[in-house]
Protein backbone atom coordinates (compact mmCIF):
# COMPACT_ATOMS: atom_id res chain seq x y z
CA UNK A 1 0.00 0.00 0.00
CA UNK A 2 1.22 3.19 -0.96
CA UNK A 3 2.30 6.57 1.14
CA UNK A 4 -0.71 8.51 -0.47
CA UNK A 5 -2.95 5.97 0.02
CA UNK A 6 -2.75 5.33 4.03
CA UNK A 7 -2.22 8.67 4.46
CA UNK A 8 -5.45 9.13 2.71
CA UNK A 9 -7.17 6.32 4.50
CA UNK A 10 -5.67 7.76 7.87
CA UNK A 11 -7.41 11.15 6.70
CA UNK A 12 -10.73 9.37 6.26
CA UNK A 13 -10.36 7.80 9.24
CA UNK A 14 -9.54 10.73 11.57
CA UNK A 15 -12.25 13.08 10.26
CA UNK A 16 -14.92 10.35 11.16
CA UNK A 17 -13.24 9.63 14.81
CA UNK A 18 -13.59 13.49 15.38
CA UNK A 19 -17.17 13.26 13.98
CA UNK A 20 -18.23 10.44 15.83
CA UNK A 21 -16.55 12.41 19.12
CA UNK A 22 -18.67 15.35 18.01
CA UNK A 23 -21.79 12.98 18.07
CA UNK A 24 -21.08 12.06 21.62
CA UNK A 25 -20.01 15.35 23.28
CA UNK A 26 -22.60 17.78 20.92
CA UNK A 27 -25.26 15.54 19.23
CA UNK A 28 -26.05 13.61 21.98
CA UNK A 29 -27.24 15.96 24.59
CA UNK A 30 -28.94 17.83 21.50
CA UNK A 31 -30.65 14.71 20.94
CA UNK A 32 -31.51 14.50 25.18
CA UNK A 33 -32.77 17.94 24.94
CA UNK A 34 -35.42 17.20 22.01
CA UNK A 35 -36.73 14.05 23.31
CA UNK A 36 -37.69 16.24 26.36
CA UNK A 37 -40.35 17.27 24.41
CA UNK A 38 -41.93 13.31 23.72
CA UNK A 39 -45.02 12.48 23.99
CA UNK A 40 -45.64 11.11 27.22
CA UNK A 41 -46.80 7.92 25.88
CA UNK A 42 -43.30 7.35 23.85
CA UNK A 43 -41.64 8.91 26.86
CA UNK A 44 -40.01 5.16 27.91
CA UNK A 45 -38.24 5.61 24.80
CA UNK A 46 -36.16 8.40 26.13
CA UNK A 47 -33.42 6.93 27.62
CA UNK A 48 -32.80 3.49 25.39
CA UNK A 49 -32.85 6.02 22.53
CA UNK A 50 -29.72 7.90 24.18
CA UNK A 51 -27.75 4.53 25.06
CA UNK A 52 -28.29 2.84 21.90
CA UNK A 53 -27.23 5.92 20.19
CA UNK A 54 -23.83 6.35 22.47
CA UNK A 55 -23.26 2.42 22.53
CA UNK A 56 -23.43 2.36 18.52
CA UNK A 57 -21.14 5.34 18.43
CA UNK A 58 -18.67 3.50 20.41
CA UNK A 59 -18.80 0.52 18.38
CA UNK A 60 -17.86 2.48 15.42
CA UNK A 61 -14.87 4.10 16.75
CA UNK A 62 -13.78 0.33 18.44
CA UNK A 63 -14.09 -0.11 14.46
CA UNK A 64 -11.94 2.75 13.50
CA UNK A 65 -8.80 2.27 15.98
CA UNK A 66 -8.71 -1.35 14.86
CA UNK A 67 -8.85 -0.41 11.26
CA UNK A 68 -6.41 2.21 12.05
CA UNK A 69 -3.93 -0.33 14.08
CA UNK A 70 -4.11 -2.55 10.64
CA UNK A 71 -3.46 0.12 8.60
CA UNK A 72 -0.11 0.60 10.72
CA UNK A 73 0.65 -2.92 10.40
CA UNK A 74 0.30 -2.60 6.34
CA UNK A 75 2.78 0.18 6.42
CA UNK A 76 4.94 -1.80 8.31
CA UNK A 77 4.89 -4.69 6.63
CA UNK A 78 3.55 -6.77 9.35
CA UNK A 79 -0.26 -7.50 8.26
CA UNK A 80 0.60 -11.03 7.40
CA UNK A 81 1.21 -12.04 10.95
CA UNK A 82 -0.97 -13.43 14.07
CA UNK A 83 -1.28 -9.90 15.78
CA UNK A 84 -3.67 -8.97 13.03
CA UNK A 85 -6.30 -11.36 13.77
CA UNK A 86 -6.44 -9.57 16.82
CA UNK A 87 -7.95 -6.57 15.16
CA UNK A 88 -10.10 -8.20 12.91
CA UNK A 89 -11.76 -10.21 15.56
CA UNK A 90 -12.44 -6.83 17.52
CA UNK A 91 -14.01 -5.67 14.14
CA UNK A 92 -15.93 -8.40 13.13
CA UNK A 93 -17.25 -8.68 17.38
CA UNK A 94 -18.13 -4.53 17.31
CA UNK A 95 -20.16 -5.64 13.89
CA UNK A 96 -21.95 -8.06 15.21
CA UNK A 97 -22.37 -5.81 18.55
CA UNK A 98 -23.76 -2.73 15.89
CA UNK A 99 -26.27 -5.35 13.83
CA UNK A 100 -27.38 -6.15 17.79
CA UNK A 101 -27.79 -2.47 19.00
CA UNK A 102 -29.69 -1.55 15.69
CA UNK A 103 -32.18 -4.31 16.17
CA UNK A 104 -33.08 -3.47 19.37
CA UNK A 105 -33.85 -0.09 18.16
CA UNK A 106 -35.68 -1.64 15.61
CA UNK A 107 -37.51 -3.98 18.57
CA UNK A 108 -37.75 -0.84 21.06
CA UNK A 109 -39.73 1.08 18.22
CA UNK A 110 -42.08 -2.04 17.36
CA UNK A 111 -45.11 -1.47 19.56
CA UNK A 112 -47.52 0.95 19.68
CA UNK A 113 -47.23 3.43 17.17
CA UNK A 114 -43.78 5.55 17.13
CA UNK A 115 -43.36 4.68 13.84
CA UNK A 116 -44.82 3.27 10.82
CA UNK A 117 -44.14 -0.28 10.51
CA UNK A 118 -42.22 -0.35 7.10
CA UNK A 119 -39.65 1.50 9.55
CA UNK A 120 -39.43 -1.20 11.74
CA UNK A 121 -38.88 -3.26 8.75
CA UNK A 122 -36.34 -1.00 7.01
CA UNK A 123 -34.53 -0.97 10.05
CA UNK A 124 -34.04 -4.99 10.45
CA UNK A 125 -32.76 -4.23 6.52
CA UNK A 126 -30.29 -2.29 7.74
CA UNK A 127 -29.22 -5.39 10.93
CA UNK A 128 -28.77 -7.75 7.80
CA UNK A 129 -26.64 -5.25 5.78
CA UNK A 130 -24.79 -4.60 9.06
CA UNK A 131 -24.61 -8.40 9.64
CA UNK A 132 -23.79 -8.59 5.85
CA UNK A 133 -20.53 -6.19 6.33
CA UNK A 134 -19.22 -8.62 9.60
CA UNK A 135 -20.14 -11.54 7.07
CA UNK A 136 -17.41 -10.30 4.65
CA UNK A 137 -14.79 -9.40 7.21
CA UNK A 138 -15.11 -13.18 8.18
CA UNK A 139 -14.36 -13.96 5.01
CA UNK A 140 -11.31 -11.23 4.41
CA UNK A 141 -10.20 -12.81 7.96
CA UNK A 142 -10.38 -16.13 6.16
CA UNK A 143 -7.96 -14.94 3.09
CA UNK A 144 -5.52 -13.34 5.46
CA UNK A 145 -5.26 -16.71 7.41
CA UNK A 146 -4.58 -18.47 4.04
CA UNK A 147 -1.67 -15.07 3.53
CA UNK A 148 -0.42 -15.51 6.73
CA UNK A 149 0.49 -19.47 6.33
CA UNK A 150 1.53 -19.40 3.07
CA UNK A 151 4.38 -16.51 4.37
CA UNK A 152 4.88 -19.11 7.03
CA UNK A 153 5.59 -21.81 4.65
CA UNK A 154 7.34 -18.90 2.12
CA UNK A 155 9.85 -18.56 5.40
CA UNK A 156 10.68 -22.03 5.84
CA UNK A 157 11.42 -22.76 2.55
CA UNK A 158 13.89 -19.80 2.26
CA UNK A 159 15.45 -20.92 5.54
CA UNK A 160 16.01 -24.82 4.00
CA UNK A 161 16.94 -23.13 0.86
CA UNK A 162 19.61 -21.16 3.30
CA UNK A 163 20.89 -24.29 4.08
CA UNK A 164 20.94 -25.97 1.04
CA UNK A 165 23.15 -23.07 -0.26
Amino acid sequence: MGKLTVLALRVVLVGLLAGSVFVQTVMVPLLAADLEGLNAEFAYLRTPLLVLTVLGVVTVQVILVCVWRLVTMVRRGTVFSHAAFRYVHIVIGALVAAALLVFAFAVLLAPGEPVAPGVVLLICGVVVAILGVALIVLVLRTLLAQAVARDVEAAKMRAELEEVI
